[in-house]
């Protein structure tokens, strides 16, 4: 048996100390709209709501079994969230001290998540900005602490082992449904790359038939830009709104195994449409998932890849469901964007009677004034008015527009202007 396999094998029964298989069953909304047989595999599920528990779980179990004096060991770890909290609930349950590095901007939701399921067992410090600025001060910690072992997020073979296991429960379970058809394509999110090296790993050796399809958020897209390098490499500046996956480096590891295995394309994720996919999920299956946990349904709305997959076997991880709720307003302008049903212009307006009539009578059928901020100057000739305007189709907004111009309004569309996005959410 090759050792890879041999070890998910082991590691699948630690985990199963904590919990069974997560739930795997056939999605018919998403069979239906995209013409292929999608099944979910929903690592939403597990105690903790992410996958993260796989690896941390069981790195801390086998160190200690390694370790023959392991008395006074304390672990650390660095994570936006979900690796913290599979973290705090492992040292609970081995009932060893656990020290956690998280970035200030982490929500508060994964926070307190984390207290709540590593209690007295583990201490949470905030620093930095992002992960990577976690990570730092974590590793400085273990450098000071000879009995401070350092439980890596993503970049470990042992690591990436853990999250395997989610791989072997996939192809049982398909095989379970029906042991005659193959999995023709797998989509898994990339942040760390972790997951998705353990998954490419195991499926290169019993399933070679299918195809993994990976997937990152369009500005947190390391492995992509690695790929095209030819070499790991680290982004400058990324995006938080996927706060699961925003890394600026995957890891070392996984990406030579990710280098070596891969045979198609990244897909990559805009923020507006993954927004949308998250609101549509909650819609039509009454799940709400993190942006991270997301990524690998949103994969499916891609133009290349929505032409492979028709009639084909789909499975997508569904990584993780631990959602802020305060972020719900930020994830609905996104998508509204996204899909052109909303727009924020900036307005001269004549400071003149009937000027604002005149304004009005250019909205087309359906469109709707969603904000109106106006302040009158008696100096001026023009007076300065933010607009919103939200409709209930594309094209209505496309006439509303025409319209105003012809009406020689002045306007500044800043619908895409991120500065002015975040100080309107």
């Amino acid at each position: 048996m090759d050792k890879f396999i041999k070890k998910v094998e082991d590691n699948e029964r630690l985990v199963r100390e904590i919990f069974k298989p997560t739930e795997f069953s056939k999605d018919y909304f998403l069979s239906q709209k995209f013409g292929a047989e999608v099944y979910l595999k929903r690592e939403d599920k597990t105690p903790v709501r992410s996958y993260k528990i796989r690896g941390a779980y069981c790195f801390i179990n086998n160190y200690i079994e390694k370790r023959k004096d392991s008395k006074n060991l304390v672990f650390v770890c660095a994570s936006a969230g979900n690796h913290a909290q599979g973290f705090a609930y492992s040292c609970k349950k081995v009932q060893k001290k656990g020290y956690i590095y998280m970035p200030v901007t982490t929500p508060r939701q994964k926070i307190n998540m984390t207290k709540y399921w590593g209690g007295e067992f583990v201490e949470i410090i905030l620093t930095g900005d992002t992960f990577d600025d976690a990570q730092k001060k974590a590793q400085e910690r273990v450098k000071n602490d000879e009995n401070a072992v350092f439980v890596p997020p993503f970049d470990s073979d042992e690591i990436v082992v853990g999250q395997a296991t989610v791989a072997k429960e996939i192809l049982d379970e398909f095989k379970s449904l029906d042991k005659d058809k193959d999995i023709d394509y797998l989509i898994v999110p990339v942040g760390g790359g972790g997951i998705s090296a353990g998954i490419a790993k195991y499926f290169s050796i019993v399933s070679k038939k299918t195809k993994i399809i990976t997937v990152e958020p369009e500005n947190a897209n390391s492995l992509d830009v690695s790929l095209q390098n030819g070499k790991n490499t680290e982004l400058e500046k990324i995006s938080t709104f996927v706060d699961g996956a925003a890394v600026k480096k995957i890891g070392d590891y996984n990406f030579k195994v990710l280098r070596e295995l891969l045979k198609e394309k990244t897909v990559i994720s805009p923020e507006g449409r993954l927004s949308g996919t998250i609101l549509e999920f909650l819609t039509h299956n009454g799940i709400i998932l993190e942006p991270a946990g997301a990524l690998s349904v949103d994969a499916l709305k891609d133009k290349e890849l929505s032409k492979k997959i028709k009639g084909k076997n789909i499975v997508c991880v569904v990584t993780g469901g631990n959602f802020d709720f305060d972020r719900l307003p930020e994830i609905k302008e996104k998508a509204l964007k996204y899909s052109g049903l909303k727009k924020y212009i900036i307005l001269r307006l004549p400071q003149r009677p009937g000027a604002l009539k005149e304004f009005l009578n250019c909205l087309q059928d359906g469109v709707d004034i969603s904000r109106f901020e106006y302040l009158k100057k008696s100096s001026k000739v023009f007076g300065s008015v933010l607009i919103g305007l939200e409709s209930e189709t594309k094209e209505s907004l496309e006439e509303t527009f025409e319209k105003i111009s012809s009406n020689s309004f002045e306007f500044q569309d800043i619908t895409d202007n991120e500065l002015y996005f975040d100080l309107l959410i």
